[in-house]
């Protein structure tokens, strides 16, 4: 479902206003720090009710103010508004005049997709920031998934503070207490395994080939790691009650599905490890193009792309390459720098803003 038109108040350093997106393909041009990436954020915060930067809430509100909001019309029947406002320290969603008790139901609305530079992280950074890439392309397309992953991190933090924090680590009421927490620990557990390790084959065979034709490269694949090597419920179970003395000793929970791995391999090595920067750039761009054929695969539905400055990245003859094997989409939107050649490509109907201090200038 395409955006039609963005409305900010008081959000980063936007103008208050509302803007016309109402295209297929909508360029946002300027120099570093006018704005264009604080579009691009309003946008994803209307679709997930968070900053795909990663910052607080608060950090969105313009300096100087209390409050705000983005607000969007989406493409449909007829118009249908969602808006997500912070005011006093909180957040709301208001869908079609209703409030939207939790955003996990905005994922059934207008989930994009969304290149930056931050994809890095998912490449060269922590085992936990590639687990989150993983999680939210499983959490796109299967609300269930999304549901044991919540359930188990809330059953995890209860364990975790009990082994710290509670006073009498022998007693009886110690133990009963983790006799209760350990099965639901691992019901929640066995199935995000189960399910990771379905996504994660389905994953490399749309990656391999998609790295192989951009870099010549191949080969290319994703090895999932779990934490508990048990295959079963049962052995899972056994096998947490032994490691029991070592997760008290250090009062934390030493395995589990929040330390699993994945692992980006080529002829059986891990591959990042040896790549060069831009061959791990381009592989954190395909990760974004196999999550959204994933996500159409499962879905029936186009995403919704937002290209922050990646293009940047590539060299010529990659960015054609990129923009050719980029799947069917309902709408994208590009920010690109003055000197780049942006009008390459150009469509018909493109849209095209200049972005200067926070302001959208109509170009075409």
């Amino acid at each position: 479902m395409a955006f039609k038109s963005l409305r900010t108040a008081s959000f980063r350093n936007l103008k208050d206003t509302e803007t016309n997106i109402n295209s297929k393909d909508i360029f946002l041009i300027g120099e570093n720090g006018q704005g264009k990436t604080n579009f691009i954020e309003a946008l994803y915060f209307c679709s997930y009710a968070s900053s795909f930067r990663g910052v607080r809430d608060n950090e969105l509100v313009r300096i100087g103010e209390k409050d705000c909001s983005v607000s969007v019309n989406l493409e449909g029947t007829v118009n249908t508004r969602l808006t997500v406002y912070y005011k006093d320290g909180k957040k709301s969603i208001n869908f079609d005049g209703k409030k939207m008790d939790d955003r996990k139901d905005l994922l059934s609305i207008n989930p994009c997709i969304v290149f930056c530079h931050e994809d890095m992280e998912f490449v060269s950074g922590t085992p936990e920031r590639r687990r989150w890439f993983f999680d939210q392309t499983q959490s796109l397309w299967d609300p269930l998934y999304l549901d044991d992953l919540r359930s188990f991190r809330k059953v995890l933090k209860t364990r975790n503070n009990h082994l710290k924090n509670y006073p009498a680590k022998n007693s009886k009421e110690f133990i009963a207490l983790l006799d209760a927490l350990d099965p639901q620990l691992v019901q929640y557990g066995f199935e995000l395994m189960k399910k990771r390790e379905q996504a994660t084959e389905i994953f490399s065979q749309i990656l391999e080939p998609l790295y192989k034709e951009i870099s010549g490269i191949d080969n290319i694949t994703i090895r999932y790691t779990p934490s508990w090597k048990e295959d079963n419920i049962e052995d899972i179970k056994a096998g947490l009650l032994n490691r029991r003395d070592a997760d008290i000793s250090f009062g934390l929970s030493l395995s589990g599905p929040h330390r699993d791995r994945f692992l980006f391999m080529r002829h059986g090595k891990e591959f990042t490890g040896k790549a060069s920067t831009g061959q791990r750039r381009l592989l954190a761009l395909l990760l974004r193009l196999a999550q959204s054929n994933i996500f159409t695969i499962k879905t029936k539905k186009k995403p919704v792309f937002l290209l922050d400055d990646v293009l940047l990245e590539l060299d010529g003859n990659k960015r054609q390459k990129f923009i050719t094997l980029m799947p069917e989409y309902d709408q994208a939107f590009y920010t690109f720098l003055p000197e780049e050649p942006y009008k390459n490509y150009c469509k018909e109907d493109t849209i095209i803003y200049k972005v200067e201090d926070g302001t959208l200038i109509w170009e075409k």
